[in-house]
Formats: C-alpha cells, sequence, structure tokens
C-alpha cells in the first residue's frame, strides 16, 4: 500500500491517495480542495480511482468529491449515519455558509465493519460518531485514516451541530486504543502535525483522559 499525503484546500484538509500498488487501483480519502494537485497526481501515476471516501461528510472534507468523481468515475462512500444527517435541509443551511461545492448523491453506503476493497487492498470501516454522527476511520493495518476523529495531540471539535464529545471519546477508548500501538494515525488535519501513532496518543494526546 502505498500512501501520499496532500494537504489542500482552504481549511487545510489532509487529503489521502493510498494505492495497490500490484494493480494500480486507488482510493481518495477526503478531496478537500485543489482537485487539479489530486488529478495530477493520479494521471503521473496512472491510476485507477475506484472510490472517493469521506471520513465525515463536513463541507471542507467531500468539498472535492464531484470534481474528482466528474474526472475519474470513481464511486463516492460515506457512512450512513451522515448521509442522512447533511441531507438534511437544516444541516446544509448551516454549513452553506462557507460556500464550498457540494457533495454529489453517495453511491456507496457504509455501516460499521463494512470492507472497502480496491485491488489487492483494503480499509476497514471504523465507525466514530463524535466530530459528525456518521464519522468513519479506515483501518489497513498498519495505517488508521482518522478524519476528524483524531488529530495529533488533540481531537475533532464537537461544537457543531451533530457532534459529541461523550459519543467522541467513548469511539476513541472502545475502538481506536485496541488497535496495536504502532498503528500509523493520519489525521484529516495537521493541526498537531503530519503522522503519529496511536501508541503516541495514548501516552501524550490530553484528549484521551477525558
Amino acid at each position: 500500500m502505498l500512501v501520499k499525503q496532500l494537504t489542500v484546500g482552504m481549511m487545510g484538509v489532509c487529503c489521502y491517495i493510498v494505492t495497490c500498488e500490484t494493480t494500480g487501483k486507488a482510493a481518495i480519502i477526503d478531496p478537500g480542495g485543489d482537485e487539479d494537485r489530486i488529478l495530477d497526481y493520479c494521471r503521473e501515476k496512472q491510476l485507477q480511482v475506484e472510490y472517493i471516501i469521506n471520513t465525515h461528510g463536513h463541507p471542507d472534507h467531500v468539498c472535492g468529491n464531484g470534481r474528482l468523481q466528474q474526472a475519474t468515475g470513481a464511486k463516492i462512500v460515506m457512512h450512513a449515519d451522515d448521509v442522512a444527517y447533511f441531507g438534511d435541509p437544516r444541516v446544509k443551511g448551516y454549513f452553506s455558509g462557507l460556500g464550498l461545492p457540494e457533495s454529489p448523491p453517495v453511491d456507496v453506503i457504509v455501516r460499521d465493519g463494512d470492507i472497502i476493497r480496491f485491488g489487492e487492498e483494503q480499509f476497514e470501516v471504523i465507525h466514530t460518531p463524535g466530530h459528525t454522527p456518521g464519522g468513519i476511520c479506515l483501518y489497513s493495518p498498519p495505517h488508521c485514516f482518522t478524519g476528524d476523529t483524531v488529530f495529533v495531540g488533540a481531537v475533532g471539535r464537537t461544537d457543531f451541530p451533530g457532534g459529541s464529545m461523550e459519543q467522541m471519546i467513548g469511539a476513541i477508548k472502545s475502538r481506536l486504543l485496541t488497535l496495536p500501538p504502532d498503528t500509523i494515525v493520519w489525521p484529516g488535519h495537521g493541526y498537531g502535525g503530519l503522522q503519529s501513532t496511536i501508541g503516541r496518543e495514548e501516552r501524550t494526546n490530553p484528549y484521551f483522559d477525558l
């Protein structure tokens, strides 16, 4: 598995292009802008992008979905709870102030424990609500793409509609801290750094003690 990390868009989203090196099939995680940079990399590497996976439905993480789907034909993937939540007109109205493009309709709805396969690689979907109702992490040992659930030294904010710190910390402790300590954490923003491990976050992340 080859992981390419790009910081994209006006909100500094960490976008990931994850490739099966045997087949050239790929998945893009959280295309939050700068679609030309993402597409240039995919073309340079001659990748066949099969999925555009959103760790959650906030506009800064889905705003590139439409352009990338149009260019690649990839299927858009999101957790069922965020598909329902962000489809609510009241929720759409709240987040429309950012002025970012909406995502096209989701093609593949996932739930906890589902497997997303591309080439000879796969992700296990780990449902980690708290930042949003349908927030997910994507696990493929030794990698875990944590979206806005876990940052380096911090966690995602929960003061937006649909957020819950209690849910988030519960999901982190019950699901993420059961992963091997050397699991690589790839966060959704690089606020405290661009990479960590589960073991390091368990030792040093102050939010894990809540």
